[in-house]
């Protein structure tokens, strides 16, 4: 299946086949390419909330979106870098000590407030690197994300979703892409679809607001399975009880496809959703934690820097990054990685780093931040949203 049927066939059910202007399709596709998984996505009944915001692109495309929100309060800020470095980031890598600074993050996670109200609301910003189709010259495309999702049932879900435009991704890049014409409107390669190409406008486009129903009146994220915002607060907080409900959702495949998963990695894509997804109570933040600290295959990487200047702390684990699920050879390596603040143990950004280039990350370096999610601001409001 090529990525573009791919991505129709992923589409949420309440989504139709309404037109879609060509800023917002090419800002989902754009998201939807730079998703880590390789493989034919699965379709959910519930999606990230502020995904609904871009109903009308799934007459073109439908991105499986990560979207990274936060885990209770507002995330601490700082000012925006202006793109995701293509170069080699400075982190350490922490073998040995992982289980130490994740059970020390449990206890930070454990100790913040427990609040509550009408909506829980995420602003993010997206980011993704694309290859220039005509020049040698790499490129960042940005979308910022707004959503509200009601502690109610049978309410809705609302969305504000601002395509933020294609700059190129170092100083380096911005030579290449003026010695090129400045192009206003960047033609880039589509992973994964040979000979495809994609135009990147360099503008800001109008934001778009978008709303639907709650899944059976009361379903708002997919957990293993999908939860209500009641299933969240009764998660227990004990590690190995959180761990027993999540496993009995996994039944041997990836959390997108039918491909062979194992139950470390599965873990790890799950609970990384908890932490940036969803408002679960800060015991249940802390349990999480002390669950990835008993995965032998996660490492820990500290001295991160997202891409909104934040230095945070990573929770990793690395995958294949195939072009599809029937790939002979394993395409290189991608690193996905969860990046928080030791000192709260709340969720800053979501974060795909090139180990090994090949597959969807041809051409990119190792170490360079190939797609990220950064989380602005998260927690519980009693306002009424504005979209």
């Amino acid at each position: 299946m090529n990525p573009i049927d791919q991505l129709r066939a992923a589409r949420p059910a309440h989504l139709g086949d309404t037109p879609v202007d060509q800023s917002t399709r090419t800002a989902e596709l754009s998201r939807a390419m730079a998703q880590p998984r390789p493989v034919p996505a699965r379709r959910r009944t519930v999606r990230p909330v502020w995904g609904f915001g871009l109903a009308g692109a799934a007459a073109a495309v439908t991105a499986v979106a990560v979207a990274v929100s936060g885990t209770g309060g507002t995330a601490p800020r700082a000012p925006s870098a202006q793109v995701v470095s293509s170069q080699t980031a400075p982190a350490q890598e922490i073998r040995l000590s992982a289980q130490a600074v994740l059970l020390a993050a449990a206890h930070s996670a454990a100790r913040q407030p427990d609040t509550a109200g009408a909506y829980w609301h995420t602003v993010s910003v997206s980011r993704n690197l694309f290859k220039a189709a005509d020049a040698d010259y790499t490129v960042v495309n940005r979308e910022r994300n707004e959503s509200w999702t009601p502690s109610a049932t049978g309410g809705e879900q609302r969305s504000r979703t601002q395509p933020l435009g294609a700059e190129p991704a170092s100083p380096e890049d911005e030579t290449a892409w003026k010695q090129a014409g400045s192009p206003a409107g960047i033609s880039v390669t589509v992973p994964g679809k040979r000979g495809a190409k994609l135009v990147l406008p360099t503008g800001q486009g109008a934001a778009q607001d978008g709303h639907a129903s709650l899944v059976d009146g009361d379903k708002v994220f997919w957990l293993g399975r999908n939860v209500t915002m009641k299933d969240l607060h009764d998660l227990p907080s004990d590690p190995d009880k959180l761990k027993a409900w999540l496993l009995r959702s996994y039944d041997g495949h990836d959390t997108e496809s039918d491909a062979p998963m194992a139950s470390d990695a599965w873990l790890f894509a799950v609970t990384v959703g908890l932490f940036t997804d969803m408002p679960v109570t800060p015991e249940v933040r802390g349990a999480a934690f002390q669950m990835l600290a008993g995965l032998k295959t996660i490492k820990v990487v500290r001295d991160v820097t997202d891409a909104e200047g934040r230095t945070g702390t990573a929770v990793a684990i690395e995958g294949q990054a195939k072009l599809n699920a029937t790939a002979k050879d394993d395409g290189g390596i991608l690193q996905t990685r969860l990046v928080f603040d030791e000192t709260t143990g709340q969720a800053l950004a979501r974060e795909s780093v090139v180990v090994r280039p090949g597959g969807r990350v041809a051409g990119f370096a190792p170490g360079t931040v190939w797609s990220s999610e950064s989380v602005l601001e998260a927690g519980w409001t009693d306002a009424e949203p504005t979209a």
